[in-house]
């Protein structure tokens, strides 16, 4: 279970908070962006979009090595959110969006294990194209040196979840017949695009086109 604490209880909409581990894994998984906060070396608010991977109850993600805001371990905000649907109610208060969202609170470690931070790259691509990382060239020495890997335990986090129809089903009864419903919105892989520096002869590696039929 998730123990909720001050920092990652709801105060709005508590019914919406889900403390099952699986969920907050699930929304991690399926995300291929996040987005990470945190006060950068002048003390200004910063949100970094970024990939990310989960491995058990880490979620590790990358950046240059040359950026000061990742030079350190430091607390961060990591979210996640997934937009499922519109929802579109009769008046527009009760207007609302289906989503799964995540908060991840805590104190990012920077990774200094060649060995981890390789794992960590290996995860990252992995979750983005399952056999990417066995098709490509491995990180050199100097790539691997130009680039910064957060890891976060997932010990502080809260996962909220907002799903079905409009919340004003009253007003039918008071004759409103105004349309009200969901429209769903859905994530889709489109034709893999060879790049055009590549012999024509060179065919889209199966895992990549597996990668869209999934």
């Amino acid at each position: 279970m998730l123990s909720p604490t001050p920092r990652t209880e709801l105060r709005r909409k508590r019914d919406r908070q889900q403390t099952d581990p699986t969920s907050l894994h699930a929304i991690l998984d399926e995300a291929l962006v996040c987005h990470l906060g945190l006060v950068d070396p002048d003390g200004a608010p910063l949100v970094l979009p970024t990939m990310h991977a989960r491995v058990a109850d880490v979620v590790y993600v990358h950046g240059s090595s040359g950026a000061a805001s990742l030079a350190l371990d430091r607390e961060v905000c990591l979210t996640v959110t997934l937009l499922d649907g519109l929802v579109l109610a009769r008046s527009v208060f009760n207007h609302s969006a289906n989503y799964r969202s995540a908060v991840v609170r805590g104190r990012a470690r920077r990774v200094t294990d060649p060995a981890e931070q390789l794992r960590a790259l290996e995860a990252i691509v992995e979750h983005l194209t399952p056999g990417q990382w066995d098709h490509a060239a491995r990180p050199d020495r100097k790539e691997s040196a130009a680039t910064a890997v957060l890891a976060l335990d997932l010990a502080e986090a809260s996962v909220k979840v907002r799903q079905g129809p409009p919340g004003d089903p009253e007003r039918v009864a008071q004759g409103d017949r105004r349309w009200a419903g969901v429209v769903p919105i859905t994530t889709v892989l489109g034709e893999p695009e060879t790049c055009p520096a590549l012999p024509a002869d060179v065919a889209v590696p199966e895992h990549v086109r597996e990668r869209r039929r999934a």
